[in-house]
């Protein structure tokens, strides 16, 4: 399996280069040259087997320069018991009929990105092992809150590593700022910037393309990679999950191997559900794939008008996590649904950079409603799903998974289609515990921590130990810094100096 780039398809790399190098040099992001299937008899193959042993099936197909032993290993160090709370690792929760909550937050960090962080150290391991030739690999990371804490967490101490994160200084929940300065490790950093996520997500990728940048980390024996879902050692792990839950469907009974599924996922950066769309191309019996947007609804309104535009306000939310204008990881998409057209993409990417939008040609179009349904929904939506999903089911939601089951609930309103569903659970909802219990009808000017005693008073759901912990701990990281100053920023959590 070799790699291409979504701007230049003349590229070709190992995914072992792909996971080390994180983003092409010309600012594509890397893809399968194909992608491979699965086909019934290995589902079926998958249904009593551990999370562990279905994930180093699926990611054998992607990763065929690693040996058998390396993928089972990555995997097991990985899902352990230790650093997941819950056996089942990603396990299905009955709502209603038909309609299953895929919790993804039982790891260390609460959150759906530690599916993917906690496998991807030991994948980069292995990938430096093979390519980087002795360097120090230099993990850059922008996040909306949930990647930032779990690529600390799943990189602290990683030998021959370092990892440097940037969030937006008002952009993310107090629980996710919290986890996030106070991460313990000789080999992390933070800052916060003045922006948004997306500015933060720009001056980071710029910085990873910029050739003056790699030759000063060369210089220094060091290697730029990411953990943001522009890696495909990040994305990768994520398709694991959704075969999984279809895998945990058929061991119920719930579904009959062949029968399809639905799958909704509350996205910003359309990483989460661009797995799910992997898996259906693998051969995963998925339908339809519900994209649910708060109420900076960028990709709603694209999946609808075939029209991208980030020329628009951008709203602060009680789900931060998909604060969100320019969705990276769609991109990967158009080149699938472009017909692997470089010299397309170059074009949209150009528009999107230059204009601040593009509109995609009619047969990609037509292709992507054939996909995908879309929705949104504003923060009131929100909080009222949170209320009447815990009054109906006795369920606590966290503010993104409650986007999507209200945005599920209007697609099966307004489409008829019964067709058994799988939503995306992507956080605990104590990390965002102040709109959670605003939701609830609790007070909205508590302390953090007394709001997190007061929504365990309201519902009796317990306060998962990493988050609890974090009472009373001091911030170690408080610097912050302009968009502009983030390369020397780079350079001075480094150490390197700057000419």
């Amino acid at each position: 399996m070799r790699y291409n780039s979504t701007r230049d398809s003349g590229v070709s790399v190992s995914s072992a280069q792909a996971i080390t190098q994180g983003i092409s040099k010309d600012g594509g992001l890397f893809v399968p040259e194909s992608i491979p299937s699965l086909s019934e008899e290995e589902l079926l193959s998958l249904v009593d087997k551990t999370y562990v042993e279905r994930a180093a099936a699926v990611l054998s197909k992607f990763l065929t320069d690693f040996s058998a032993e390396e993928v089972r290993e990555c995997a097991s160090l990985a899902y352990t018991a230790g650093r997941f709370r819950s056996p089942a690792v990603a396990p299905l929760h009955p709502l209603a009929d038909g309609v299953d909550i895929l919790e993804l937050w039982h790891g260390p960090t609460c959150a759906f990105k530690d599916m993917a962080l906690q496998i991807l150290p030991h994948l980069m391991r292995v990938s430096a092992g093979k390519t980087a030739g002795g360097k120090t690999i230099i993990i850059l990371v922008a996040t909306s809150g949930d990647t930032g804490k779990a690529a600390l967490e799943g990189f602290r101490d990683a030998a021959d590593t370092r990892i440097l994160v940037f969030y937006p200084e008002d952009g993310v929940s107090p629980m996710q700022k919290l986890q996030m300065t106070t991460q313990e490790g000789d080999n992390v950093a933070v800052c916060a910037i003045r922006g948004n996520f997306d500015d933060a997500q720009t001056g980071v990728k710029a910085i990873f393309t910029d050739p003056a940048v790699a030759a000063r980390l060369e210089e220094n024996g060091m290697l730029f990679s990411s953990a943001n879902s522009i890696n495909w050692g990040r994305l990768v792990p994520q398709i694991v999950y959704y075969v999984s839950a279809y895998c945990d469907l058929l061991k119920r009974g719930a579904v009959s191997m062949g029968d399809p599924i639905n799958v909704a996922v509350p996205t910003g950066n359309f990483g989460n559900i661009l797995a799910a769309y992997y898996a259906r191309e693998m051969g995963l019996p998925v339908a339809r794939l519900i994209c649910a947007s708060n109420e900076n609804r960028v990709l709603t309104d694209f999946i609808e008008t075939g029209v991208y535009d980030r020329n628009r306000p951008f709203h602060t939310t009680a789900s931060p996590s998909m604060d969100i204008l320019i969705s990276s990881n769609l991109e990967r998409l158009l080149y699938d649904l472009s017909g692997r057209d470089d010299g397309e993409i170059r074009r949209l990417m150009d528009g999107l950079k230059n204009e601040g939008r593009y509109r995609v040609s009619a047969p990609m179009y037509d292709k992507l409603r054939r996909l995908f349904a879309a929705g949104s929904c504003d923060d009131r939506r929100t909080a009222r799903t949170i209320r009447e999903v815990f009054e109906r089911h006795g369920y606590l939601l966290d503010t993104h998974t409650a986007v999507a089951v209200s945005v599920y609930g209007d697609y099966r309103q307004e489409t008829g289609d019964a067709t058994p569903t799988v939503i995306a659970s992507t956080a605990n909802p104590y990390k965002f515990s102040g709109a959670v219990l605003a939701a609830l009808g609790g007070p909205s000017d508590a302390g953090e921590f007394e709001k997190v005693d007061l929504l365990h008073k309201a519902t009796g759901c317990a306060v998962p130990e990493p988050l609890a912990s974090l009472r009373g701990k001091t911030p170690r990281f408080t610097e912050v810094c302009n968009r502009a100053d983030m390369e020397r920023m780079v350079y001075r959590l480094l150490h390197i100096g700057a000419e």
